[in-house]
């Protein structure tokens, strides 16, 4: 026998420690390897770290709620025999550091049998599968539609070890299971617990409380201003429209609107760099880097800002490749605290929900953040050489929130402006490749 300490891994260059939000594995318990021990949490991203080794979980070294740093031991795990003593955080990457290079996704088939294990599967309905119950479905020829349709007991409605194992057990011996109920609720029905006859009161999730936290104390820190103005994003729209199809045939994903809203902005930010700053103290830092962050739904109904690094330096391919990772990212759980910090400026899309103007928070600690709105077919004037006529036009919304300690009302105006002209501008005959 010998005893192991697991050691927190690394989460990003600029995480020192995170916030240990649940044990999943309780002292006593048998932890496979790869299975999930303990969940974290790190600014905006929760995490869950898997163990380096197959045994016994015999201490856990930290409670729910403190702070662990980054490669300080937080349980003792023992296992059979006895192991060479070895720099493993030299020799094996972490499971949450960014490879070296992007590899292209697999693609989903039917049966997980042909798919390599991997931190997490990227589904659209967002659904996490730990390295444990993809394991047990490939063992057992689990489809992934039968994994979706699972309802898990874990955290955040994930499947746990004893969700698949009652699925598979019941499906061997050809019992009824409903997959659209847990497995404890499958002999029984519970209501809601309500308060009063007009309303439940519920707990807020600890997202919902970090961006409450962080919206309120944007508010108290930065005197917001916003401005707004309307663009006609015609040309951009049919020159979409005309490449769309052949984009996604190439690059083997959707051309959004986003990654070219993304590119407008970092090109007016080189217009006018003091927008992409933040304040310190009565110093203002200017940043080099474009680091444009996007707001994301989750299927929680929460939002989340990956941030596409270096806009300012990316082609439109670049671009588009970074902000379909990171949605893929979001969308699938799987963000590492890296791809949500280091933000200098940020874009919120209200479109998506069918708004036409918002009036956003500062995400601090930037000082600007835009909104676009919905595109929209509306009569407008068309001035030419020959007169004016109206005409059927795609109309979008932009508005822009910034710090009025540093942003005054010429520079927001003026930066929203170029913004707008960029998109206006649109080169119809525009190549990508």
């Amino acid at each position: 026998m010998a005893q192991i300490e697991l050691l927190l891994p690394k989460m990003g260059e600029s995480v020192a420690e995170a916030t240990v939000t649940s044990w999943l594995k309780e002292e006593g318990d048998f932890v496979e390897l790869e299975e999930g021990i303990l969940e974290i949490a790190t600014d905006k991203v929760d995490s869950e770290v898997p163990s380096d080794y197959e045994g016994t979980l015999v201490k856990k070294l930290f409670k729910e709620g403190e702070v662990v740093k980054i490669g300080t031991p937080f349980a003792i795990i023992e296992i059979q025999g006895e192991i060479e003593k070895e720099n493993k955080s030299e020799s094996t990457p972490s499971a949450y550091e960014e490879p070296d290079s992007l590899e292209e996704p697999p693609k989903l088939t039917s049966s997980l049998s042909s798919i390599a294990v991997e931190k997490s599967i990227q589904k659209e309905s967002g659904k996490f599968y730990s390295p444990l119950v993809r394991s047990i479905a490939k063992k057992e020829s689990i489809t992934y539609e039968e994994l979706e349709k699972i309802s898990g007991t874990g955290r955040e409605g994930r499947i746990t070890k004893n969700d698949i194992l009652s699925y598979v057990e019941n499906k061997n011996s050809g019992t009824s299971f409903d997959l659209g109920k847990k497995p404890s609720e499958q002999n029984q029905s519970k209501p809601a617990t309500s308060y009063s006859g007009a309303s439940d009161l519920i707990e807020m999730d600890r997202m919902r409380k970090l961006i409450s936290e962080h919206m309120v104390e944007s508010k108290k820190t930065a005197p917001h201003v916003t401005s707004v103005i309307e663009i006609d994003v015609t040309n951009l729209v049919k020159w979409r429209n005309k490449v769309k199809d052949e984009f996604q045939k190439k690059e083997g994903y959707k051309l959004t609107f986003t990654p070219i809203f993304v590119e407008a902005v970092a090109k007016a930010i080189k217009d006018f760099p003091m927008v992409n700053v933040s304040v310190e103290g009565d110093k203002i830092r200017v940043k080099k880097d474009a680091n444009i962050g996007m707001a994301v739904a989750l299927p929680s109904g929460n939002l989340i800002v990956p941030v596409v690094k270096g806009a300012n330096h990316l082609n439109l391919i670049g671009t588009a490749e970074s902000v379909n990772n990171l949605t893929l990212k979001a969308r699938n759980n799987n963000l590492s605290p890296d791809d949500v910090q280091d933000g200098t400026f940020t874009i919120t899309n209200i479109g998506t929900f069918g708004n036409i103007i918002g009036t956003p928070i500062i995400n601090q600690p930037e000082v600007a953040i835009l909104a676009t709105g919905v595109i929209q077919k509306k009569p407008a004037v068309i001035e030419t050489s020959e007169g004016d006529f109206i005409g059927i036009r795609h109309m979008m919304f932009m508005s822009m929130s910034y710090d009025h300690r540093v942003v005054d009302g010429m520079l927001g105006g003026s930066f929203l402006r170029k913004v707008g002209d960029y998109l206006e501008n649109f080169d119809i005959n525009r190549q990508i490749w």
